[in-house]
């Protein structure tokens, strides 16, 4: 490519054949057209999750979402929900949720399932924080691990 630069009263410009200009007009255009696409593809999706019933969320609740803050605390802020009201929904006791939100206990996908349907929201956005459920209650899957055992060395000894 032939370019040339001249100054002008206005600064430098750069000079270039009509045909390079033609072909830089064209390639910026095609790359439009795909950002184009590509951004009507995302609205319409947007569009039928929301006729498909997800919930809008204002930017706040967004960006304190994307910031790292418990998404069961930001989801029942945002419902303008208490404590207390989430967890007789829910049917847990408020001590377990008030831990949930601080992050001293994990809960598991099954509970989050719950929360999830009572504050109306989709499971992906607790998803990423639910655990198994022996990592939920390892105490429990402990206990059952030694009953099986203990069951097991009855069995053999009959």
């Amino acid at each position: 490519m032939t370019v040339r630069f001249q100054t002008t009263s206005t600064g430098e410009v750069a000079i270039l054949p009509r045909a390079e200009y033609e072909r830089l007009i064209a390639r910026a255009d095609a790359n439009e057209a795909k950002e184009d696409t590509g951004t009507a593809r995302l609205v319409a999706r947007a569009k039928k999750e929301i006729a498909e019933g997800m919930p809008l969320l204002p930017k706040e609740t967004v960006d304190r979402l994307a910031n790292g803050e418990n998404p069961i605390r930001v989801l029942r802020e945002f419902r303008n929900e208490t404590q207390m009201e989430l967890r007789m929904r829910v049917g847990i006791t408020q001590g377990y949720l008030s831990d949930l939100e601080t992050g001293k206990r994990k809960g598991p996908l099954a509970l989050h399932q719950k929360i999830a349907r009572a504050l109306g929201v989709p499971l992906e956005l607790l998803a990423p924080i639910a655990v198994s459920d022996e990592e939920a209650n390892p105490a429990l899957f402990k206990y059952r691990g030694r009953a099986r055992a203990e069951t097991k060395a009855q069995r053999r000894r009959r």
